[in-house]
């Protein structure tokens, strides 16, 4: 077998042969080749399938989808037993299913199905990836799990459900699990399938209604019983560590859940309503990692005018927008910009959503008298060079990031304004003097989030389309526009991922004589504007005419810009 995949390797140029005959050669058996060549980093695992289909005559399957799936493999074939070891039929024809494994060679759970279906099974390989993405979604909404969960709901078994916690959560670990910790599993599961930021939970008079919000915006995803809230809530409590016996106060908790080698932290609050406790989980994926500033969508000139703030000794910078528009994420972008190797970089914040290498990262924890400004005191003992305040929420922490930067130190911060003028003026309202605000902010930058057109389905309508005249926008505005359609790989909404506009605003001499004299948020953007800023939607509009995003997008997001 060994030399026969050399032979495969040099014909199709799938692997290195070299590599693989120096990899076979130190092979000692303690393990099936096929394992051993999947585990490796040395090959990635759809050449390896590709090279064992070629050496085993078995078709190989690149996508699975979920209606694929026959529905005598899900009637037969439980959904725990096809997680565990990665198989999913992918057709049904004649008496014969044709089974995907992600293990070659691993012929035991084949049979096991064939026996659970009482047919023949032909082989076919695919990535553990395809695999069980299309498990999940051929078995979601499961009505036998539902029910057994249903018929659980009593004190003994909520009381019980401590004793299946563990510090991690590993969501694929289904196997022998209690029917409500599956469910919760695959509720989550599915929410990082889709991408979504948070999962909602919410009890109506008689269902729950799961929620997911995906690329901002929210969605119906699975309704169920109102008899199983308790024991759902009951669930996510104990995995945050919160106290499943209190049900009339809020609790707010955290945790982390793993999959596969993922790791992804959870922060879940839950509320009483007229009709049970109402959770919200907030999901921290530190698999995608943090966004460089290159990647957060900054035009070429604002980006190169953002790196020069960057490199000032000190100042406030202000970043701005409503809640869910990636304020964090910038702030996040820009202390990965500067060098932390050369600088002593603190953070103060509520809470610490990614951790960053060589940097300090404080959490508030207002119970214990951790404030932003209580910390921000103690942090200006540390000797800092740069300084990120989470947020300016009332004078007192205002005037001390003020102070900071005027004693030597260069702060971040954000703000809760529409645009960047209005950062200005809310600085001021907060009560500090004018002059103190003009002489210490040197950039606010003004940032909202836009759905990304999915590259695989986007179209391209000319200019003169009537749709632009609807919006307000005026025939002949753009020569070319790009609009969204839906696919299979954007879940039909047209849109894949999230990118910003922005409005960047630095603090020259004339907008510094705007804030001396406390002129209004409109004076300063209109001189700001003469200065050649550009404004949010002017920065849409753009990214609109590029093909990043559509002019719907652009209108919702920066309507009343």
């Amino acid at each position: 077998m060994k030399q026969k995949l050399i032979e495969i390797a040099r014909s199709t140029g799938l692997v290195d042969a070299d590599v693989l005959a120096g990899f076979l050669q130190s092979h000692n058996g303690d393990r099936a080749i096929d394992k051993a060549m999947l585990d490796s980093t040395k090959f990635a695992e759809d050449d390896v399938l590709r090279l064992f289909s070629e050496l085993l005559e078995m078709p190989y399957v690149e996508q699975i989808k979920a209606d694929q799936v026959p529905t005598e493999f899900i009637a037969a074939v439980p959904a725990t037993y096809a997680q565990r070891h990665g198989l999913l039929a992918t057709a049904f024809d004649d008496g014969v299913a044709t089974v995907a494994t992600s293990r070659p060679l691993d012929l035991y759970p084949m049979d096991n199905v064939g026996k659970m279906m009482n047919c023949a099974v032909r082989p076919a390989l695919a990535t553990r990836a395809a695999i069980t993405s299309a498990i999940n979604a051929a078995y979601e909404q499961r009505v036998t799990v539902l029910e057994e969960v249903a018929g659980e709901v009593d004190s003994q078994n909520i009381e019980g459900l401590i004793d299946e916690v563990s510090s991690s959560e590993d969501l694929l670990d289904v196997v022998n699990r209690p029917p409500v910790i599956r469910l919760v599993n695959d509720i989550l599961f599915r929410a990082l399938q889709l991408r979504a930021s948070d999962v909602h939970i919410h009890p109506y008079e008689q269902k729950i209604l799961i929620r997911y919000r995906i690329d901002g915006l929210m969605y119906d995803m699975l309704t169920l019983d109102i008899r199983i809230l308790p024991v759902v809530v009951s669930r996510i409590k104990v995995m945050a560590g919160m106290d499943i016996a209190e049900r009339r106060m809020p609790q707010d908790g955290r945790c982390s859940v793993k999959i596969g080698s993922r790791e992804v932290d959870l922060r879940v609050s839950t509320v009483p309503t007229a009709h049970g406790e109402r959770s919200v989980l907030r999901i921290l994926d530190k698999s995608t990692g943090v966004y460089t500033l290159d990647g957060l969508g900054l035009a070429s000139e604002d980006l190169a005018r953002v790196d020069t703030m960057l490199h000032r000794n000190h100042g406030v910078f202000l970043v701005t927008g409503p809640t869910g528009s990636g304020k964090s994420t910038t702030l996040y972008g820009f202390l990965k910009r500067i060098n932390a190797a050369e600088k002593n970089v603190m953070t103060i914040e509520d809470p610490i959503e990614y951790q960053l290498e060589g940097i300090s990262q404080i959490e508030v924890a207002r119970r214990k008298g951790m404030t932003f400004v209580t910390a921000l005191r103690h942090v200006l003992r540390q000797d800092p060079d740069v300084i990120m305040v989470g947020e300016v929420r009332d004078e007192e922490t205002a005037r001390m990031v003020i102070q900071s930067s005027l004693t030597g130190h260069l702060v971040f911060s954000t703000l809760h304004t529409n645009d960047a003028a209005s950062a200005i003026t809310r600085i001021v309202d907060l009560g500090i003097e004018p002059y103190l605000v003009a002489s210490s902010v040197i950039a606010v930058l003004a940032q909202r989030l836009v759905r990304k057109l999915c590259p695989s389905c986007k179209e391209c309508v000319p200019g003169d389309s009537l749709e632009i005249k609807e919006m307000g926008l005026g025939i002949g505005a753009f020569e070319k526009i790009y609009q969204p359609r839906g696919c299979d790989k954007c879940f039909n909404t047209g849109y894949m991922h999230r990118t910003g506009i922005y409005e960047l605003m630095t603090i020259d001499d004339d907008i510094r004589q705007c804030i001396y004299h406390q002129e209004t948020a409109g004076a300063i953007k209109k001189v700001a504007m003469q200065s050649g800023m550009t404004t949010l939607r002017m920065d849409g509009l753009r990214k609109a005419e590029a093909g990043v995003t559509s002019l719907e997008e652009v209108m919702r997001v920066a309507a009343t810009d």
